[in-house]
């Protein structure tokens, strides 16, 4: 049987959404003190990644050093404007995802691919761990062409480690970025306002390296 859960809508299937955003999101990121929603300064890249919950996978790409601003949002989806309750029910196609601009002199792409896939299991398709639904598998959006082939190689290195290793394919989507759309202000920084939130690392414990 057909589930939102657990299978990707097409488009038409998707929640019409709005033209308008219908919240507002916080201006200056609280543990950087960058700007979350302006443009990356010049020479500096933006890459999103989704690897499950987006509260910790935010927590861990803000504590990585080069990295300028992050945030939350969604993208690889139809539905314009969505909210994290659209967002949770299967019907707009959207992964949760955390939006990282960094500085290439200071941290590489192959180090954020590190972080990437260490943080998670890319294995388990439409979840990451007990959070299950289209919302939690395993992306990564690249914003040059560099990034993207990067990223496949990336792929295809850590998938011979995690075969060795016993574990089954790789399920992580990497496509050039199309509409991100920003989450809700009270999930931007979640764990510094909920210190005690709950947002598990399900971290294979495999190793990467590209050689």
């Amino acid at each position: 049987m057909f589930s939102f859960k657990t299978h990707l809508i097409s488009p038409d299937q998707a929640l019409p959404g709005r033209e308008d955003r219908p919240f507002a999101v916080g201006d200056k990121h609280l543990v950087l003190g960058t700007p979350i929603m302006a443009d990356p300064p010049e020479g500096y890249e933006v890459v999103v990644f989704g690897l499950g919950c987006f509260w910790g996978e935010e927590q861990t790409f803000w504590n990585v050093p080069g990295v300028w601003s992050t945030s939350v949002g969604y993208a690889g989806g139809f539905t314009q404007n969505p909210t994290y309750e659209e967002v949770c029910s299967g019907r707009t196609g959207h992964a949760e995802v955390v939006r990282v601009i960094y500085d290439p002199a200071k941290v590489s792409f192959d180090d954020l691919l590190t972080v990437f896939w260490e943080n998670h299991d890319p294995t388990q398709g439409m979840r990451q761990g007990n959070d299950r639904g289209t919302q939690y598998r395993s992306v990564i959006y690249t914003t040059t062409p560099e990034q993207q082939e990067l990223a496949e190689a990336s792929r295809a290195a850590y998938q011979r480690r995690m075969t060795a290793s016993g574990y089954g394919e790789i399920t992580t989507v990497i496509a050039p970025l199309g509409d991100y759309w920003y989450a809700e202000d009270y999930h931007q920084q979640y764990l510094v306002k909920n210190p005690f939130g709950y947002c598990p690392n399900h971290s294979t414990g495999v190793k990467y390296a590209t050689s």
